[in-house]
């Protein structure tokens, strides 16, 4: 799933796998299988390694009731249909918590450093913004080692990768001598900045680079894993409630619902209030609707089930247009 330029992990890709196992013809162990595993997924994901959390998380759904730890787990030995269960197991585990949790990630392919470079005037325009954001002190020149903070400015926004996932940059910007103190004015940088992000561009074309996004994705998977249970369920009607008789008994049930979710919504799976317009739209578009069965709540036996059908629209809402919220560093 793509989105403004951004591709939305899910778990849909890994559902649709090949989960068979022709490449075995023995016994393997845990770990083993754990890593035939891992490359089926990475290869799925665009050749993303998804995070250690994730991985671990979807081992012990796998070994839950089985009354090994994952220590034990990945020394035993597996073949057959037992190996072929844990390896389907394991990546439906992930799947189902990247739906729960999308991943966002950019796929930087160089198709971005291209359109900059096959336009004269955005490369000029980004090459005179590089240069003056650099050139601090307005001397209208900056060293040739300023190069490589030229590439941390554009960032991934920009289709450059971080140095840390593509060392590969280090190697180009040696080959084209952009080091050391020598000074260059607007027009040497801007001329040696181009046949680098031409380097760059070709060498992303041949091998991708999968940049995950500090962004998270509320689709109302968390809410609907909420709404599902009973006694979390029960919990937050009991906070509401508490929140009526302590001081806010003069709002209207809708009112009052509505200021506990703006507090607390990120708890049951809503994004936070203040994230951006679209949680403010989310909520304005929830709400009318609901609004004329107020009535239904003036009695306590309805009062549990107009919050329901609130969280329920919520949930309808997030499903079918998901918000994406920048996450806390």
């Amino acid at each position: 799933m793509a989105a403004g330029g951004l591709t939305v992990l899910d778990g849909t890709h890994l559902r649709s796998l090949n989960l068979s196992l022709p490449e075995l013809n023995a016994a393997v162990t845990g770990a083993q299988l754990l890593e035939i595993a891992n490359s089926k997924v990475s290869t799925s994901l665009f050749g993303l390694s998804l995070p250690e959390n994730i991985k671990a998380s979807a081992v012990s759904c796998v070994i839950a009731g089985s009354g090994v730890d994952d220590v034990t787990f990945q020394k035993q030995e597996l073949a057959g249909e037992k190996a072929s269960k844990v390896l389907s197991d394991y990546i439906s585990a992930i799947a189902d918590q990247l739906k729960d949790y999308p991943l966002v990630v950019s796929i930087l392919d160089g198709s971005t450093l291209k359109l900059f470079l096959e336009d004269e005037d955005d490369y000029a325009m980004l090459a005179e913004n590089l240069f003056t954001d650099l050139d601090i002190e307005d001397k209208g020149k900056i060293c040739k080692s300023e190069i490589r903070n030229a590439l941390l400015h554009m960032g991934v926004e920009m289709g450059i990768p971080p140095f840390s996932e593509f060392p590969l940059l280090n190697d180009i910007l040696k080959k084209h001598g952009a080091e050391g103190e020598e000074e260059l004015g607007q027009a040497q940088f801007a001329e040696l900045l181009q046949p680098i992000l031409q380097e760059t561009a070709d060498a992303l074309a041949e091998k991708n680079v999968v940049v995950i996004q500090n962004i998270e994705v509320v689709n109302g998977s968390k809410l609907r894993k909420f709404l599902a249970d009973e006694k979390q369920f029960n919990n937050v009607i009991h906070r509401v409630l508490e929140e009526k008789k302590n001081g806010k008994d003069d709002l209207g049930k809708r009112e009052l619902i509505r200021s506990f979710l703006e507090k607390h919504g990120k708890d049951l799976g809503l994004p936070p209030v203040e994230s951006n317009e679209a949680v403010i739209l989310l909520y304005g578009s929830v709400f009318p609707e609901v609004e004329s069965k107020e009535s239904v709540a003036q009695v306590d036996d309805g009062f549990r089930e107009y919050v329901k059908d609130i969280l329920e629209k919520f949930a309808e809402q997030l499903e079918a247009n998901p918000v994406y919220c920048e996450l806390d560093n």
